[in-house]
């Protein structure tokens, strides 16, 4: 009989509940997130001889037990925290929100869910992921520095800086500046130092690309001869995608992706929405490569938008019927890299 068990983990302990085929408890045990943790457990899950471990979030704040699980040589499978909060609301009849509780839920939830999936050892798409991760997180600095620095020069000048801001007219524009209160001092001053944050922040981004194309270009992937997605994009389409056969289908990648919409059908009325799930990195990254073709004259993208907005469709419309076709591209182009 397989033993399956659900752990709920946490930065400082991490609780496990065994259950059988039939969802009865077999065991609880709570351990502290040690140097120790992984032996714990397996030393307390020595007498099931077949288990299967199931851990919420195994890509988040599980992942170092999860990994340190399947370098042990166990079977680990990664269980959505939503899926596992439904569960425990709905299927065990235990609502109470409380570590056991949660952890049995996520052991009914691989039970009780065939297509969950199995955690094998990071590899070369886990490097592109993290970063994917620190490339987009710089960025979204940056632009934050920038609006409270545009914020700051519109309060010393008047209209402050029309187009985009660069350090150039930034600099100009500062060093020419002469404040004629304490309060406007103390913004000329802050706004050099934000400027000389953002300068930072540009360097770090030069970098960042930098290790972004050499991480791509040794993953020998195809993806970047898809006209609009560069070195960035698809470092985000390999890393968010993870192990591309885990997907039976380019329909399941969309739809993973969020390009493919959402039947919203009930009696005799069949109707689609707009997808708002899937993985939003993934989503993003294809909505960028769609735009770089349509903004590309030449481009099959941009013949392939206009003929859809020729057939009555909005711009809006056209873009999403575009990002699918994206979609299905990225995908034969990584089934393709895997199998090579």
């Amino acid at each position: 009989m397989t033993t399956i068990i659900g752990i709920d983990p946490h930065k400082a302990t991490h609780t496990a509940v065994a259950i059988g085929c039939d969802e009865a408890e077999l065991a609880t045990v709570t351990v502290r997130a040690t140097s120790q943790q992984t032996d714990k457990l397996l030393s307390w899950a020595e007498p099931f001889k077949e288990r299967t471990w199931a851990i919420e979030s195994a890509g988040g704040l599980g992942y170092l037990l999860a990994q340190q699980l399947v370098d042990a040589g166990e079977h680990v499978l990664d269980v959505p925290a939503t899926l596992a909060s439904r569960v425990r609301v709905l299927g065990t009849g235990r609502s109470d929100k409380n570590d056991p509780n949660d952890a049995r839920s996520v052991a009914i939830a691989a039970l009780r869910s065939p297509g969950l999936r199995s955690v094998y050892a990071a590899d070369h798409a886990e490097v592109l992921r993290l970063l994917a991760k620190r490339n987009r997180g710089i960025g979204a600095l940056r632009t934050k520095q920038v609006c409270w620095l545009h914020a700051l020069i519109a309060g010393l000048e008047a209209g402050g800086i029309a187009k985009e801001l660069n350090a150039s007219d930034a600099d100009g524009l500062l060093g020419s500046f002469e404040g004629s209160s304490p309060a406007e001092h103390t913004r000329h001053q802050l706004a050099l130092e934000l400027l000389e944050d953002i300068r930072h922040l540009d360097h770090q981004l030069s970098e960042s690309h930098k290790r972004i194309k050499l991480a791509v270009q040794a993953s020998g992937t195809s993806a970047t001869e898809v006209f609009g997605i560069g070195a960035v994009i698809a470092c985000s389409l390999i890393g968010y995608t993870g192990d591309v056969s885990r997907f039976t289908s380019r329909d399941q990648f969309a739809a993973y992706n969020g390009t493919a919409p959402i039947e919203v059908s009930s009696g005799g009325r069949v109707a689609h929405r707009l997808s708002r799930l899937g993985n939003r990195q993934l989503n993003h990254a294809i909505h960028m490569a769609a735009i770089s073709q349509i903004r590309q004259t030449h481009s099959e993208g941009r013949a392939y938008f206009e003929r859809k907005v020729a057939e009555g469709k909005t711009k809006r419309e056209a873009i999403r019927s575009l990002k699918r076709q994206i979609s299905n591209t990225v995908y034969r182009h990584l089934v393709l890299d895997a199998q090579k």
